[in-house]
Order: structure tokens, then C-alpha cells, then sequence
């Protein structure tokens, strides 16, 4: 019998198994998610998966110019960069809400917050 004011254990356990499912199911979708970044008004794509793997690069032939190199450097990184963003957010979008369950009723096991994506 639980005493008042004491967590159910039972319940606790039973939330905890719920929440390893979730973040089963949560890392599955982000092994297999790609998102794309850009640079120069889509000049330069960079997929890469949510877990920040590269998976392609796409570069328009006209930002291609040998006597300017430095400008294609800046849009590939530029690319990256905004690939890398939308990889974290969408990390937070599926990861963010288990974060916040994993506060189990009081005892202090996590929180908003908690698990940084």
C-alpha cells in the first residue's frame, strides 16, 4: 500500500518504461531524418540527417567561379551551418518533450531542460 505522500512505485515504473519507448521511438525517427540548409538564396544545399551526418551537397554552377573561391567557401559553410540548425531543432522538437517528462512525479530524475538536443 503506498503511504500518503510517497511516490507509487508501480506507477513510477510503468511511466519510465513509457518514456524509453518514446525515446526509442523518438531516436529512430532522428536516425532516419534529413534536413536541408542553404546558403545565397538556395545556391548551395547541404542535407545532412538529424544526427548531423553529411548526406549531400548540391552547388548551382553559377556561384562556381575559379577567381573566387573564398565566396563558394562562405556559402558551403554558411550551408552547414543552417543544415546544423535545423538538425538541432528538429532534435528539440522530438527530443524536448521527453525532457520534460522525465520528471517522474517529483523525484527530482530530470525536468525541463534537462536533455539538451
Amino acid at each position: 500500500m503506498v503511504q500518503p505522500g510517497q511516490p507509487d512505485m508501480q506507477m513510477i515504473l510503468q511511466q519510465a518504461q513509457k518514456m524509453q519507448e518514446q525515446l526509442q521511438q523518438a531516436q529512430a525517427e532522428l536516425a532516419t531524418a534529413e534536413v536541408t540548409g542553404q546558403a545565397g538564396n538556395g545556391l548551395v544545399e547541404v542535407t545532412v540527417t538529424a544526427q548531423l551526418e553529411p548526406r549531400s551537397v548540391k552547388i548551382d554552377p553559377k556561384v562556381v567561379d575559379p577567381d573566387d573561391v573564398e565566396t563558394l567557401q562562405d556559402l558551403v559553410a554558411g550551408a552547414l551551418q543552417d543544415a546544423v540548425r535545423a538538425a538541432q531543432n528538429l532534435q528539440q522538437e522530438k527530443m524536448g518533450p521527453l525532457a520534460s517528462g522525465l520528471d517522474m512525479g517529483g523525484l527530482g530524475l530530470g525536468g525541463p531542460g534537462t536533455i539538451e538536443g
